[in-house]
This record gives structure tokens, sequence and C-alpha cells, in this order.
């Protein structure tokens, strides 16, 4: 999924917490954000591996929300909808496309890894990749709401972020067509630190379990 689409998703997220803590909406809306788009920071080293935990950050999640409800401040509240919304996206991550350039070809059988159990989760693709218009749809769903119950800065940042999806979505094939190209101008002896997805597209590994 875009990463705008797990952005919009924390917007929603800190919507809730604020809907029963107002007192922390502002670090709820942070920490939301934040937590909701922090596994991709791993875009470029290990994808969907180095900062992925869909089981980890669900166990963790759980543990900080239930401190949170026990002591409310604003550290317990921080931590409890970061782990939540990192937890979202690393689950979210297995319902999209294969880690692969062009996810719509559906040859990659890797859609997140599963630490606790040491392995690959199968692509569900019911987001067939990022960029793709049901990914689009989805952003719509999770922001469309947010432009009616906010106002002033934090409706100019899902308008934003709408806006950034959509353009995304209209060049997304047309992105890894150009990733394709101008990969060949990098040089020989910094090629092979490239992510594999853009040095061949192709992923090589064998077929992973379904189900996390």
């Amino acid at each position: 999924m875009m990463a705008t689409t797990h952005a919009l998703f924390g917007v929603v997220l800190a919507s809730a917490a604020a809907g029963v803590a107002p007192e922390f909406a502002p670090v709820a809306l942070a920490t939301g954000v934040f937590g909701s788009v922090f596994p991709d920071l791993d875009l470029y080293a290990g994808h969907r591996r180095t900062l992925h935990f869909p089981v980890y950050y669900a166990v963790a999640a759980l543990a900080a929300v239930g401190l949170a409800v026990l002591v409310p401040v604003a550290a317990t509240v921080a931590l409890a909808v970061f782990l939540v919304g990192a937890a979202a996206h690393s689950v979210m991550d297995a319902f999209g496309g294969g880690l692969e350039l062009k996810p719509w070809l559906a040859e990659s059988e890797r859609a997140v890894y599963d630490h606790y159990r040491g392995r690959w989760v199968a692509p569900r693709r019911w987001i067939r990749y990022d960029g793709a218009p049901e990914d689009f749809l989805l952003a719509v769903v999770f922001g469309a709401p947010m432009l009616v119950a906010y106002d002033g800065p934090v409706r100019a940042f899902v308008a934003a972020l709408l806006l950034v999806s959509a353009g995304y979505a209209l060049a997304r094939k047309h992105l890894a067509s150009l990733a394709e190209h101008l990969v060949r101008y990098v040089p020989s002896g910094v090629r092979p630190h490239l992510p594999e997805r853009f040095r061949d597209g192709s992923d090589p590994t064998p077929p992973a379990e379904s189900g996390d």
C-alpha cells in the first residue's frame, strides 16, 4: 500500500484515540501518523523485513494500550498509538502485493516478513499493488471522514495526502518503468547494493506459506 494510505490510517487512529482522551489529541495525531509510516523507513534496507514486525508490534501494542489505560499520560498514549500504527502497517502489507518492482505482475510471494515464525508471509493481493485503484479508494475511505472531522492544518494535511495519493496512483506504473530505465545508468560498483527489486525486478525465492 502507499505510504500515504498508511499515513491516513494514522490520522484515523489518532481520531479514535482523541475520541477517548481528547486531551491527548495532538500527541496522538503525531505518533499515530509517525507510527503508521515508520515501518517503511526500511524501504531501501531490507524492505518489509528490517522494520516490519506484524507479530511483535501487535503484542507490544496490546501491552502498551493496557498501560495507557492504567496510566493515561502523554508518554503512554504516544507509545500505544505509535505501536498500534506500526502493527497495523505491518499487517496491512500482507493484504497487498508482493515485494517486487512491478507487483501487478504477481510474481513475488513475499509480502512481509514474520520474524516470529522466521518466514515470509505470502501476499493476499486484496490491494494488488501500491498505487492500485483500490489502494487509492482505501486512502479516500480513510481520508474523506477526516476532512470532515478536522479543520485547519490537519484538514490541509489530509487533503495534501489525498492529492499525493491520487498523483502517485496515476503515475505508479510509469514510475516503475522509469526506475528500470534509470538503473541502467547506476555504476556497476553501486548496482549490487540496490534493493533486488530494482536490480532485476525478479524474486527468486520460493513461495512462502500463507497466513500470519
